[in-house]
């Protein structure tokens, strides 16, 4: 591991998967919920589960929904997927309200981020309060951390605001980066997208995190949610990718896949282009392992 995570929160901050998943759920007049515009939605995850590239990840169990109105069974997650994302690392601590320019000061780095999410497990259990065991499994980072100095001649402003933000997290200067992504499934590339694409920069997410009063520690991990682009082969995350489960993706090599096959392997990676040269993340890789034969007595 490159640093020790203190603490481990996953936003939201993509506006295109936020509209793709509300519009498969709730329909497209309903794919935003009230808030999502206003604010980045986030959730506090686990650092005990956030491993490094290479790691294997074994297939999850938990609460599944039964057919219609069947009482829920516990077996392994049979839509276990992916989520491409850049995550933030707080190199400066505090204790209080963060301005979205101290926020900015305070972040050291940034690496790749793979949210492994089972969503089957995720649709039964997020009402009311949000994900918790769908998303409790693991979470994969790249091996090194991009400084946020090296990536300064990189940065760019976020999207145009649908609607004006509260002072505490408004832009003052473009706070986004311009990072080329990509997500490859056994080798073979199924998206492409930039990080210019997410609606709140890692700063507004630390200052909005920040408001309550939270303390903030050195090693923290923010997460910026999937990030994808408008059209279907930039989308980071294989619910959105297969709609669903509804449009099976076809691989080069002819197989298909709605989710993760067992024995699988997920590879995000990422760089910052500049006229010559190019700044890289490293991998973020892991394979899925087959579930334990049996859950504990």
């Amino acid at each position: 591991m490159p640093f020790r995570v203190s603490e481990y929160t996953d936003f939201y901050a993509g506006r295109h998967p936020a509209t793709n998943v509300g519009t498969m759920f709730r329909g497209p007049e309903n794919a935003l919920p009230p808030n999502w515009l206003h604010m980045p939605i986030g959730y506090n995850g686990r650092a005990s589960s956030v491993v490094i590239s290479g790691t294997p990840i074994r297939r999850p169990w938990g609460q599944l929904k039964g057919k219609d109105h069947d009482a829920p069974i516990l077996a392994p997650s049979r839509r276990f997927d992916i989520e491409l994302e850049l995550g933030a690392i707080v190199g400066v601590p505090s204790d209080g309200p963060l301005s979205v320019d101290a926020a900015d000061a305070a972040i050291f780095g940034y690496v790749l981020l793979n949210d492994w999410s089972a969503r089957d497990i995720q649709a039964w259990e997020y009402q009311p309060l949000g994900p918790f065991q769908a998303k409790a499994t693991a979470t994969t980072i790249s091996p090194w951390i991009v400084t946020a100095a090296a990536l300064m001649p990189f940065r760019c402003a976020t999207p145009e605001r649908a609607k004006p933000l509260l002072p505490h997290i408004a832009d003052t200067t473009p706070m986004n980066h311009k990072i080329a992504l990509q997500v490859a499934l056994n080798g073979h590339t199924i998206a492409h997208t930039n990080a210019d694409e997410l609606y709140y920069s890692a700063p507004q997410q630390l200052a909005h995190h920040a408001s309550s009063g939270c303390p903030m520690r050195t090693g923290d991990l923010l997460g910026s949610g999937t990030i994808s682009g408008p059209v279907k082969d930039q989308r980071g995350s294989l619910l959105e990718l297969s709609w669903g489960g509804a449009e099976p993706l076809t691989l080069p090599n002819g197989a298909t896949r709605t989710f993760l096959d067992d024995g699988d392997t997920i590879t995000l990676s990422g760089s910052a282009r500049g006229d010559g040269f190019r700044i890289g993340f490293g991998p973020c890789s892991g394979q899925v392992l087959a579930a334990n034969d049996t859950f504990p007595d």
